[in-house]
């Protein structure tokens, strides 16, 4: 996993978001209700961590921007 940096969260309003959830479906659907709020990066891939339950994903939201409505 690619580690957060002051970049990432160089000013206010810039988060990392960590999303653990049982399966997949849950986790994209989390990735996906985020991007209606806020400007997100999207959908990301989600990986499994060996020896650990469920699977995880990271998504960089900014804030102060609203996210993409559906038509």
């Amino acid at each position: 996993m690619e580690k957060i940096t002051g970049q990432h969260v160089s000013e206010p309003g810039l988060v990392v978001l960590d999303i653990a959830a049982a399966d997949e479906a849950t986790a994209l659907q989390a990735m996906q209700e985020l991007g209606r709020l806020w400007a997100t990066s999207g959908v990301v891939p989600v990986w499994r961590v060996p020896g650990e339950a469920g699977v995880r994903a990271r998504l960089y939201a900014d804030l102060r921007r609203t996210g993409a409505e559906e038509p």
